[in-house]
């Protein structure tokens, strides 16, 4: 039976913000949704308040409409489009399903005549109202662990009595583990029973026995109308239960379920899944096993929505979960639906896997200082990783090299804890590097049962753990000439970088890359093709490995590789990795921009990334995926097997751009800016000296790279001053001090974690306006494409801002200083593509902070705004197809459009949330205002007047 008749125009609800717990795997599922539905002719209309995201680019859906997500828009919005039939708020994780309940409490769908589709309400309420949930699992047979609900303290107090500890809060109705936690012992137990009563919408909070130890899995499913069931991927943690799944090291397919038990677990998700709601989409359960003989499964939660898992499992194995979702929803059924990857099976095919993927959770504490730092219930990680290997040992190593934390994978780098008691005390106290000491812990001789004993983490992963020891120990008795070529393959197929084995071997990481040249051990690249290569696949998604050689009846030698070369002229774009705080999703706009701007181009386009949640990854968005670490051997190797015309670094921010000097040195052709360029605007002496030729003003500073210099330039200099580390994100250590005390016990403690840096001190201009502008240049001719006045004074990050475009107060004389200074430093720079360049606006003179010859964070929000494909055109400038004069540009905005940050300090309670030169927020959104009598506006303006955070 096809898609419905009567459905024609369906509203779809974004996720709004991206804050930890609800990050952009929803912009990638609602991205993925809005073309499944308008493959179908359907109209869609989008509501959603990210400019960040490529979701809300105005190519995305009919009508796009930034508003803020509440039910006050949503009749604005149904006002406006009377010819809505249906609403699908199953993409836009819990915020959008918290809106269609709220709106359905207010009558507003009846009002207006729209249905839900993907999901329906009674389901929500069931899955979220913990009670509910427990009463209809046990009525259909499915163990839950001993748990009761309170929505008063009393209540909470009796409970605890009658359980005994330890105990598991969780709050009702909320997202990302908000208001959730164990809780060992009674003098805890009240403030956290407090928390979660206050933080639940309902007031509500359920209280589980706590299964401590236990293995934790999780299932994606997808269910039709006519009740066909798949189940999508089975994605087993290797942390035992107690650490939010978010927080969790995944891994795809389950090692170590018994098939018994996974055939029990799968009928009990397709019972729950039917028993919840009679409703066409995608589903989300995870179950606790008793780590024992029995293997005992109990139910923990449903999502009836796509999760944050399913944006996983979809890259994991190349089905489009919310793809298909979305034709279900609109009545399809799967029989009927082709498989995307292969074209010649049906989704009803249930994708089977040749390969495993590991997932590691990227955090970010050090933006968020005292922190809690401990991993629980609550989620706290700002973004992930994925490696895809043939083995579980070679996905674990290509996902630690993903998460770019300065390790070259697990150990083998001098990076390592050795001493006894941090090491147990790390394993006793999960945390964010639990990954790499348990390598710690085997090299230095703990036992694994001890290992195990502590962190019940099973067998199976440690004993993997525990091979890769033994290799290394064993290649450590070779020289780089003695290893024999079987031990260097094993070691290449176990994932261990070049670097790491160079580091074993006490040599050069280009010496192990030339003989494994000369050895002719080379990367292959295999199709991600949800069959195990049992069918034809026609998409081109590709993972890395190291396969031994096949000999034929003729005697040749050879290694299979999937990946066919053609030889169209190519262009690699270097994606942007793992999101974190300074680097966000804005990113991986500007990558999948300038991969659809390089094909318009004619380029056989190529994306390198490594991040699973987002769109640049999507098996389709370019002509090629490698699903591959953005990090050197494996961007080396890809280029020596592709031999593209250049690379694209100036779209994927810092990570991309840190590769640049390598790219340069080993004579591949970066595409746009020089990285020449690209290092001057990095090296503050050298871009001061190019300011001070033009004649441009900029704040008075000096290089100090021990304490001693740095105290004697503060002399010289005045207080107060800003001190920054050189080639860091996000403002990372960036601090603004008062005296000598405070400067010395920083520079001290910045020289410590980032060992020989150069810190840049600069004169800070108190009270200062801060202004940004971004342009495109072509060397010629430089497009001022917008300029940005913040709301807060100079000296709280950028990131941090509320930025307002156009700027609000800056007379003619000092915009025109900012549009001349521009043009200078652009054309100075030789920028071929994108620039940023943030400016201090002091006693009517404007001084520059800093240039970035790249993408910037605001480009999205400006294109957005202005309703202009700014980045499109920069890449065309890039690749010499286009000159800025080509170009008709007409920008249109009325009244003001303001990027506001969002933040997420719930998640760390105890934190300073003041606000100074570090970034600390994980995400915006736009509002636009007529006027600048706006009480929203006049709101953000007085709060200008808050101190900074010294």
């Amino acid at each position: 039976m096809p898609k419905r008749k009567d459905l024609n125009s369906i509203l779809i609800i974004g996720s709004g913000p991206i804050i930890i717990g609800q990050a952009c795997e929803f912009d990638y599922s609602g991205s993925q949704a809005l073309r499944s539905l308008r493959e179908d002719g359907i109209e869609t209309i989008l509501i959603n308040s990210n400019p960040a995201t490529i979701m809300t680019d105005p190519t995305m859906a009919d009508h796009v409409y930034l508003k803020p997500l509440t039910t006050k828009s949503i009749i604005e919005i149904l006002q406006k489009h009377p010819n809505i039939d249906a609403v699908l708020p199953t993409m836009g994780g819990q915020t959008a399903l918290n809106l269609c309940i709220e709106a359905d409490e207010k009558g507003i769908w009846e009002d207006f005549g729209v249905e839900i589709i993907g999901v329906d309400i009674d389901a929500i309420n069931i899955t979220e109202d913990r009670e509910k949930f427990r009463e209809l699992m046990l009525k259909i047979g499915v163990g839950m662990p001993p748990q009761a609900s309170a929505t008063s303290f009393l209540k909470g107090k009796e409970i605890a009595q009658e359980f005994g500890f330890p105990l598991v809060i969780r709050a009702s109705f909320t997202l990302g583990g908000a208001g959730a936690g164990i809780v060992y012992d009674p003098e805890h137990f009240d403030d956290m029973l407090s928390h979660g009563l206050e933080v639940s919408p309902i007031h509500e909070v359920m209280i589980d026995k706590a299964l401590m130890g236990w293995k934790e899995y999780e299932l994606e499913l997808l269910r039709d109308k006519n009740d066909n069931v798949v189940i999508i991927c089975t994605i087993e943690n290797m942390d035992p239960m107690g650490i939010h799944t978010g927080d969790s090291i995944t891994v795809a397919p389950a090692m170590t379920l018994s098939d018994s038990t996974f055939q029990r677990m799968r009928d009990m998700a397709i019972h729950m899944m039917r028993s919840i709601g009679d409703f066409a989409g995608g589903c989300n359960v995870q179950f606790a096993v008793s780590p024992d003989e029995k293997e005992d499964i109990i139910a923990i939660e449903i999502n009836p929505r796509v999760s944050r898992s399913s944006a996983l499992a979809s890259k994991a194995t190349g089905y489009p979960i919310a793809k298909i979702a979305a034709k279900l929803a609109i009545g399809y059924t799967l029989d009927e639906l082709d498989n995307q990857i292969t074209k010649s099976t049906s989704a009803l095919f249930e994708p089977t896997l040749d390969y495993v993927i590991v997932k590691i959770p990227r955090w970010n504490f050090d933006k968020f200082e005292g922190s809690d730092r401990t991993l629980g219930l609550q989620m706290k990680s700002v973004g992930e990783v994925m490696g895809i290997g043939r083995s579980f040992q070679e996905a674990l190593h290509k996902a630690t090299q993903s998460l770019e934390i300065k390790r070259n994978g697990l150990g083998a780098d001098g990076k390592g804890y050795k001493d006894y008691e941090t090491i147990i005390e790390k394993l006793r106290v999960p945390s964010w590097d639990r990954v790499f000491v348990i390598y710690d812990a085997i090299q230095l001789g703990i036992p694994l049962k001890r290992i195990h004993e502590i962190t019940k983490i099973d067998m199976w992963f440690l004993k993997q753990y525990e091979e890769l020891h033994y290799l290394e120990q064993e290649i450590s008795k070779y020289t780089i000439e003695s290893l024999p070529k079987a031990l260097l393959l094993e070691a290449k197929q176990k994932g261990f970088a070049d670097r790491q084995i160079a580091h074993m071997l006490d040599c050069w990481e280009s010496e192990v890359h030339t003989k494994r040249m000369d050895l002719n051990i080379n990367r292959v690249y295999k199709l991600v093709d949800t069959c195990a290569a049992e069918f034809q696949a026609v998409t081109p998604y590709y993972y890395s490995t190291f396969e031994e050689e096949i000999e034929t009846p003729t005697g040749e030698r050879y290694v299979a590789n999937d990946s066919v070369v053609t030889d169209k002229k190519k262009v690699v774009v270097l994606g942007s990795g793992p999101n974190r705080i300074g680097q966000g999703i804005e990113f991986d706009y500007c990558c999948v921009h300038g991969v659809l701007a390089a094909a318009e181009c004619g380029y056989e386009t190529i994306m390198i990334n490594c991040n699973p949640e987002t769109v640049s990854t999507d098996f389709d968005t370019a002509d090629k995926l490698y699903f591959e670490p953005v990090f050197w051997e494996h961007i080396y190797d890809i280029i020596l097997h592709e031999k593209p015309e250049g690379v694209i670094v100036q779209l994927g921010g810092q990570t991309a751009l840190k590769l640049a000097e390598k790219l340069d040195k080993y004579g591949i052709n970066i595409i746009g800016t020089s990285f020449q360029s690209l290092d001057l605007a990095e090296d503050r002496g050298s871009f001061s000296t190019l300011l001070k030729n033009n004649d441009i003003p900029y704040p008075r500073f000096g290089v100090a790279e021990t304490a001693d210099e740095a105290l004697d330039l503060a002399d010289e200099l005045k207080f107060p001053l800003l001190v920054r580390p050189s080639y860091v994100l996000g403002g990372q250590g960036m601090k603004i001090v008062i005296n000598k005390e405070e400067l010395e016990a920083h520079v001290v403690d910045l020289l410590r974690k980032i060992p020989n840096n150069k810190l840049l001190l600069d004169h800070y201009l108190d009270g200062a306006i801060e202004a940004e502008a971004d342009a495109i240049c072509d060397g010629e001719d430089v497009y001022i494409i917008g300029i940005m006045e913040h709301i807060e004074p100079c000296g709280i990050h950028s990131g941090d801002s509320n930025a307002t475009l156009p700027p609000f107060n800056l007379g003619e004389f000092v915009l025109q200083q900012i549009k001349d200074h521009t043009k200078k430093i652009a054309l100075a720079l030789n920028t071929v593509g994108l620039i940023n360049i943030q400016f201090a606006v002091k006693d009517d003179i404007v001084y520059i902070i800093e240039a970035n010859p790249r993408a910037s964070r605001t480009v999205p929000f400006i294109a957005k705004a202005y309703k202009e494909p700014y980045v499109n055109y920069a890449t065309k400038v890039m690749l010499g197809e286009k000159k800025v004069k080509d170009f008709d540009f007409k920008p249109h905005l009325d009244g003001y459009a303001i990027k506001q940050p969002v933040f997420s300090f719930n998640k760390f309670p105890n934190v300073n949330k003041n606000l100074g030169p570090e970034m600390k927020s994980t995400g915006e959104s736009i509002l636009f205002i007529d006027s600048l009598k706006d009480d929203e506006f006049y709101n953000l303006y007085a709060r200008r007047k808050m101190y900074l955070s010294k």
